[in-house]
């Protein structure tokens, strides 16, 4: 073999693995197997794109507001998620811990879809700026001509959000399909 295709190769193979490394780094696959024990009726991709948006997979992350772990549940949320999921002891302390974290975000974003009629892209929006809200702006002709779908979401923050979670979705999608293709 010429010596200058080999070195092509050797180039295109360590270019690949450049890559592969970093969407690796970039869209880290992690607590697949506690995702896909909970994701209930939402694709995992979903979950981990969420995960991804919310804190990058960083599990002692508080947000500024005062969100926590790797979904953010904020703390009123998770006494109210725990008591939907039938939890009577539940320990605001447990909400930093992996398992029980996405146990209880999976779970109260599969609330609100069932909540919004199957809607994810509404339940994702709810997920980020509240229930409360979501059903405000749907009953707003501003936001919403048909009071079911929004045709505009007024804070940029939640536009954004919405935007960046479908974004991780498809990412997500491609590297799980990748992997199931090369077997990984």
């Amino acid at each position: 073999m010429k010596k200058w295709l080999i070195t092509i190769l050797v180039l295109l193979i360590l270019c690949v693995t450049a890559l592969v490394l970093l969407v690796n780094m970039r869209f880290p696959v992690r607590y697949m197997d506690i995702i896909e024990a909970n994701a209930g009726e939402i694709d995992p991709t979903w979950i981990l794109g969420v995960i991804h948006a919310e804190s990058s997979f960083r599990p002692g992350v508080e947000s500024h507001a005062g969100a926590q772990g790797l979904m953010q549940l904020m703390p009123t949320t998770a006494e109210w998620v725990a008591e939907l999921m039938g939890k009577e002891d539940f320990d605001p302390e447990t909400i930093w811990l992996p398992e029980v974290n996405i146990a209880m975000g999976s779970f109260y974003l599969n609330w609100l879809k069932r909540y919004y009629d199957g809607d994810l892209t509404l339940a994702i929006t709810a997920y980020n700026a509240g229930l409360g809200r979501v059903n405000r702006w749907l009953a707003d002709t501003e936001f919403s001509s048909d009071g079911m779908t929004l045709d505009t979401i007024p804070f940029n923050e939640t536009a954004n959000y919405l935007e960046r979670v479908t974004r991780n979705q498809r990412i997500y999608e491609w590297i799980l399909r990748l992997r199931g293709r090369l077997g990984l």
